[in-house]
């Protein structure tokens, strides 16, 4: 296991459905899982190794993996999150999905590669050092050619895309000034240092968008 520099992480704890089984659920993860699947469709080859970080409750992972089968689909969450995403996927059945494992992106990463990684609205939660620590990691554990698909809000030039990204960005940071949008030319800087290359930027439903960054196969 490698261990990347120390840095601070926000956690924002997953809503739980009423009745009797009371199983994480997260109404975004519900909406945007259609849209990201078809982005992911278009971009990922048949095969390979997926790592899902900051999986929350596990719903993008019960969804894609099956869609994948071909693929092998690791979701990873924080350690006190961890329980959490062991919830929300237990029993699934899912002969290409492995059990959760514990990452927090500024501790130790797996030894294993991967052919991709994929992280849903954790940019924005995540402090900085977080941030700059999850490209770092990204970047070790991809194998050559891998692509690191990161879906959420994003900035361009310190300006957002639509006021409700302004709304939510501001919201973030009065809740905890570490938290925030993160601008598209930090992100680029921070994949350059990581051995990493932005090749799309996908406009997604309700003012997201997906980047995809790409490891060079040398």
């Amino acid at each position: 296991m490698r261990r990347l520099p120390a840095a601070s992480l926000i956690s924002v704890p997953p809503v739980y459905n009423a009745g009797m089984t009371e199983r994480p659920h997260s109404p975004a993860a519900e909406r945007n899982r259609e849209p990201i699947l078809k982005v992911l469709h278009a971009w990922l080859p048949k095969s390979g190794r997926m790592l899902e970080i900051g999986a929350g409750t596990g719903q993008h992972a019960l969804f894609f993996a099956p869609a994948f089968p071909l693929w092998q689909w690791q979701a990873s969450d924080r350690p006190e999150q961890l329980s959490s995403l062991e919830e929300g996927l237990l029993e699934h059945g899912q002969p290409n999905l492995e059990a959760p494992i514990a990452l927090e992106v500024t501790g130790y990463w797996p030894k294993a590669r991967f052919d991709a990684v994929y992280s849903a609205n954790t940019a924005h939660i995540m402090h900085v050092p977080a941030v700059a620590a999850m490209f770092a990691g990204v970047g070790q554990c991809l194998n050559p050619g891998g692509l690191f698909v990161l879906y959420g809000p994003f900035m361009r030039h310190g300006r957002h895309s639509a006021q409700s990204n302004a709304d939510f960005d501001a919201s973030l940071r009065a809740r905890d000034p570490g938290m925030g949008i993160r601008d598209l030319e930090d992100l680029d800087r921070l994949a350059a240092d990581a051995g990493l290359e932005r090749i799309a930027e996908l406009r997604m439903p309700a003012n997201n968008h997906i980047l995809i960054f790409h490891k060079s196969e040398r």
